[in-house]
């Protein structure tokens, strides 16, 4: 979070010094891009031994969000195309069939590169800032890291790498502020989720990974 909160306050200084400026904008066509966080919540991941089902949360740390954008302003409503990157290292691992044995010093990492359609509506007014809102459907490819831990004193592979493809939906909102008449800054937040991913793995398979987070992040867009 310290990145993103270092991005708001170089954006509330550009922001007081370029709105005087500013013109309404007009339809037209336009590309962006952005950074800033995303805060994943717990997951569930389902592992079939054969003989039984391992039951297990991840939780994540927060991490990057980052992507590009392009689309077209109808004057209200826009619509664009997004593609965007998430990561974020494993914290922790719970045993959910066995409290009292734990997983110690995780070593593994999740990347999520989504493919958006998305549709926005634009609450225009005479002020260089103008919140919106919407969401956008999709597919994320998510990608899952060799994970190690320590279990029950000794170091193990937990999940092998793979990666699986699923559907993805996001909806949010935001302020785009007009720093010129082609230029602007979008604050915006984004809640996104996946369907259940299933990996291969080497002794049994695993299912049952679904991506929720919460997402913030500060972009730029230049509007033809």
């Amino acid at each position: 979070m310290k990145l993103f909160t270092t991005i708001i306050a170089a954006t509330c200084i550009l922001v007081s010094v370029s709105t005087s400026n500013a013109q309404s904008k007009k339809p037209g066509p336009y590309i962006s891009g952005f950074l800033g966080a995303t805060m994943p919540k717990d997951s569930v991941i389902l592992s079939d031994t054969g003989l039984g089902t391992i039951d297990e949360t991840v939780s994540f740390d927060t991490g990057i969000n980052t992507g590009i954008t392009g689309g077209y302003d109808f004057g209200i409503v826009r619509i664009e195309g997004e593609i965007s990157y998430k990561y974020n290292e494993l914290s922790s691992i719970k045993d959910n069939n066995n409290s009292s044995n734990s997983y110690r010093n995780v070593d593994g990492n999740v990347g999520v590169m989504a493919t958006m359609f998305n549709a926005f509506v634009d609450l225009k007014n005479d002020s260089p800032i103008t919140p919106y809102f919407g969401g956008g459907i999709g597919v994320a490819t998510i990608y899952l890291s060799e994970t190690l831990a320590t279990y029950n004193g000794a170091r193990k592979i937990i999940y092998d790498k793979d990666d699986d493809t699923v559907f993805a939906y996001q909806i949010g909102t935001g302020v785009e502020i007009a720093l010129r008449p082609r230029y602007s800054l979008d604050i915006g937040y984004r809640y996104f989720a996946t369907d259940k991913a299933s990996f291969k793995n080497s002794f049994y398979p695993t299912s049952g990974l679904k991506m929720e987070s919460h997402n913030v992040a500060v972009g730029f867009r230049f509007k033809f």
